[in-house]
């Protein structure tokens, strides 16, 4: 698979390309990318790359002159698009696993205000959002994605590694534990000593509905809507939700009492 970049600051991208994992999938020939210069398309000496937006308004827009010729020149009209920017659909889990499966992405990272809405119409295919927030750097919005999707494509790392991660089958990832058995007075928990792979499989289940539950509700909500919940899986939600339901009351019974 390959990412093509194209940024006004490529030093930003390159550091993550030639480090850690995605620098030996580089190294295998599983992954390939290209850092493109919008600057090196500048129109005058200068490489001046931003003007003032039609129609008035604070800040700079890039120019589409620069940014159209380096997306003809890695032909982008026959490749797939991104543009990162604070008013695209959400990115989830489940995009990246889409767009782990294309030959190619080229990513349009944006600066200052944005960039002109006729590079969207003619080049886009997808306009896409890291988050409810706004940064002033498209290269790290753009490597956040990268990191998503590149980590999916087949033989970076092992697939045992992705079955069981957070948002993988609509739950998050289970809590994790490593030597030594106690640290600062805290135990692992005994079930993972136990050898018992059963009564683990169970525990790590109970524990990623339980993190759900606390921190994404509306996750348990959309994987029942999905089917992606097992059976066994929701019979523990109704076991975690009632426990919690009589807990709470019994909270609630206690405070009464105390404020009598």
């Amino acid at each position: 698979m390959k990412f093509t970049v194209l940024t006004l600051f490529p030093e930003i991208p390159r550091a993550y390309f030639e480090s850690s994992i995605m620098a030996k999938a580089v190294e295998k020939g599983i992954i390939a990318y290209d850092l493109v210069n919008i600057r090196d398309f500048a129109l005058d000496k200068h490489k001046k790359c931003d003007d003032a937006p039609y129609g008035g308004g604070a800040g700079q827009l890039m120019m589409t002159e620069p940014l159209g010729l380096a997306l003809d020149s890695v032909k982008a009209k026959r490749k797939r698009v991104i543009y990162v920017t604070p008013g695209g659909e959400p990115f989830t889990q489940k995009k990246a696993y889409e767009l782990s499966r294309e030959e190619e992405l080229v990513f349009i990272c944006g600066r200052y205000e944005g960039i002109d809405q006729r590079i969207i119409d003619y080049y886009v295919d997808d306009e896409i959002s890291i988050g409810d927030y706004v940064m002033s750097s498209g290269e790290v919005a753009a490597t956040v994605m990268v990191d998503t999707i590149y980590r999916l494509v087949d033989g970076v790392i092992s697939s045992e590694s992705l079955v069981e991660e957070s948002y993988s089958d609509g739950l998050l990832e289970y809590p994790q534990y490593t030597r030594p058995d106690v640290y600062k007075g805290m135990a692992v928990p005994e079930v993972l000593l136990s050898g018992n792979h059963e009564n683990i499989r169970k525990w790590r289940l109970k524990k990623r509905i339980e993190k759900t539950l606390r921190n994404r509700p509306d996750m348990i909500w959309s994987a029942k809507q999905n089917g992606q919940l097992s059976l066994e899986a929701k019979k523990m939600i109704e076991e975690i939700t009632e426990q919690t339901s009589v807990k709470n009351l019994k909270k609630k019974k206690t405070k009464k009492s105390g404020d009598l």
